[in-house]
């Protein structure tokens, strides 16, 4: 029986519209000639491709889990024949050792965040850290896809000799301030401060005054625990519930522009990525995009979920940062910022990018989209009456 070849994919490509569109064409024409297979069947006759990957997470996290549902997406789409074998944190290489082990090969992929690799180029750091000129994970996300944050993002890596295939994905929700030990109230509490965060937000957190220590998960809460930070920010409800946040502090400060766009990351060794058919790249890339998409559907019911149980019954008091506060934040990246981007040509292209699409579409979305509190408050707000004295 002849069978028609299945179209190749460009891997620099993979995942675009014209992809998608050649694939199913090419699919199509198989099926309608009679073969009534699609390429899973194809790869079939060459055995199953497995991949050893690590997340930066601990198992606990649900970050790992959101890892976990990436590869069980690639295995889904491909009927088994692209597996992916998904180690928490640890197994093979430490959190901020993701980069250096897949570029090697001692890993052939990893789910991560891209402020980690902070410390081999700041560059990096924009994808995540910072208040990214008002845009939130999701547009900062449009900008990679279709503002040229792919492009710069590839020749990040080049000049550093990373030899990666990168895809972002899932736009992660505004991350708190942090965990205290008691309410922040004004910028001067964070003067000597020990205090844990990652990426750019560790030069924007010094300049506030704190003494600022870069920590994986794993290692935060010991480090509360034995105060060799005062206080910390990880992430969001559900994985500083899990890491165990409330067993040490009682005060979360919410809102905050040290990483209000941060996004995970796929990561891949590039020539093991190369070696895959062509198929089998643009189910990496789709199955990026659906997780992308499905991860930030379930961090809204989890997030929202611990939110509630940690108020209840932990229970932990939430609090407002501070505007005066936020507008230090602002100020002090800001300068931050113009000093990376005087000595770093590259950190300068991207912030320039960034910029100007950010000015278009914060601009877009500030003008068009409808005030949500004010239906909140509509709805679910205190409706009693006023009581007379």
């Amino acid at each position: 029986m002849n069978r028609q070849p299945i179209p190749t994919v460009d891997a620099n490509n993979a995942g675009t519209d014209t992809t998608r569109r050649t694939f199913l064409k090419g699919a199509s024409s198989v099926l309608a000639g009679g073969a009534a297979i699609g390429f899973p069947a194809i790869a079939r006759a060459q055995g199953p491709t497995t991949m050893r990957w690590q997340s930066a997470w601990t198992a606990k996290d649900i970050f790992h889990e959101f890892a976990l549902d990436f590869a069980k997406k690639v295995d889904d789409m491909t009927g088994g024949e692209l597996r992916i074998e998904m180690l928490p944190v640890g197994a093979v290489a430490p959190a901020f050792g993701l980069l250096d082990a897949v570029s090697k090969g001692a890993l052939d992929g990893a789910h991560g965040v891209l402020s980690y690799h902070y410390d081999k180029q700041a560059a990096l750091g924009l994808w995540g850290s910072g208040p990214a000129f008002g845009m939130d994970a999701n547009m900062l996300l449009a900008w990679h896809r279709y503002g040229g944050g792919r492009q710069l993002l590839e020749k990040v890596y080049a000049a550093i000799g990373a030899n990666v295939v990168s895809f972002p994905y899932g736009p992660m929700p505004t991350q708190p301030l942090g965990w205290f030990k008691k309410a922040v109230t004004k910028v001067g509490d964070f003067s000597g401060l020990k205090f844990r965060t990652v990426g750019m937000a560790i030069e924007m957190f010094t300049a506030m005054g704190a003494k600022v220590t870069p920590l994986p998960d794993a290692e935060i809460i010991p480090a509360l625990q034995r105060d060799v930070v005062e206080a910390a920010e990880f992430n969001n409800a559900s994985s500083d519930r899990a890491l165990g946040f409330p067993t040490v502090s009682k005060v979360c400060m919410l809102q905050s522009f040290h990483q209000n766009a941060e996004q995970f990351e796929i990561l891949l060794h590039k020539p093991k990525f190369d070696a895959l058919a062509g198929p089998l790249k643009a189910v990496v890339a789709n199955a990026a995009d659906a997780a992308s998409a499905d991860m930030s559907w379930k961090a809204i019911d989890r997030y929202s979920n611990d939110y509630v149980e940690m108020r209840s019954k932990d229970p932990v008091k939430f609090y407002k940062t501070p505007d005066a506060i936020l507008q230090e934040q602002l100020a002090q990246y800001d300068v931050v910022s113009s000093k990376k981007a005087a000595t770093n040509a590259l950190f300068q292209e991207v912030v320039a990018s960034q910029r100007a699409f950010a000015e278009r579409a914060v601009r877009w979305e500030l003008d068009t989209l409808v005030n949500r509190r004010m239906a909140f408050n509509h709805y679910f707000g205190d409706k009693r009456p006023a009581t007379k004295s």
